[in-house]
């Protein structure tokens, strides 16, 4: 007679691990409430998280980011006793290994999704990818966006003296002296709307885009590249 493994108990404080789980057919037993899963318990932000809370339900693992989630939280999670798996995204290369080392903690058969090898094409598009408002905050050159649109052949734009910052702080009107092609707008994380394109147009055209393709590394990368890839080939024709 075979007995059943029981699933692990994972408490996920990363929307794009949230989303990779799921899609494993591994339920999260708490999430953040930016992982746009509702019927699932919520334990606060990413930023925030409910430590107490999520000590007291003795998950089997809890997994957090470096970028998203707060150091001091997983150190926290740790002093009580819990398995904490951190996960360090900069690159598109980076998404393997981590979902990788996310099925092995989780005791899962798994395979990562497939990705070519990182050979970026010549720029086609040159984007300024505005991430907030007020202030302006832009994507910068060390972090997974900016690779994934290296990937495409597309090179994100930045003013002088932001180039060694993960989101610098900038001003459209130096913006729009780099001459961009596109702007593309991302519904997140700030959420980008129609309202908002007079205002970016002044650097470039606009496109609206959907920001998870953008930030939500994972299971949806492969997905991304191509949905992301034919919206270059038409921003490029």
């Amino acid at each position: 007679m075979t007995r059943a493994v029981p699933s692990p108990r994972v408490v996920s404080l990363v929307p794009s691990v949230t989303e990779s789980l799921l899609a494993w057919g591994l339920e999260p037993v708490a999430v953040t409430r930016f992982c746009e899963h509702p019927e699932l318990r919520s334990v606060g932000g990413t930023k925030d998280p409910d430590i107490a809370s999520i000590v007291a339900m003795q998950p089997d693992l809890v997994v957090v980011n470096t970028e998203e989630n707060r150091r001091q939280d997983a150190e926290d999670l740790a002093a009580a006793g819990v398995e904490v798996l951190v996960l360090d995204i900069d690159t598109v290369d980076d998404v393997a290994p981590a979902l990788d080392a996310l099925a092995q903690a989780c005791g899962l058969d798994a395979v990562a999704p497939s990705l070519d090898p990182a050979v970026d094409p010549p720029a086609r598009v040159r984007a300024f990818v505005p991430i907030w408002r007020r202030p302006w905050m832009a994507l910068g050159p060390r972090c997974y966006g900016t690779s994934l649109l290296a990937r495409l052949g597309v090179d994100v734009v930045q003013p002088e003296g932001a180039a060694d910052q993960r989101y610098p702080t900038v001003e459209l009107d130096a913006v729009a002296a780099a001459s961009p092609d596109v702007v593309l707008a991302p519904s997140e994380p700030y959420p980008f709307a129609e309202r908002h394109v007079a205002e970016l147009a002044v650097v470039a055209p606009v496109h609206l885009v959907d920001g998870k393709d953008l930030f939500w590394w994972g299971w949806r990368t492969p997905s991304a590249i191509d949905r992301l890839g034919h919206l270059v080939d038409r921003w490029a024709a």
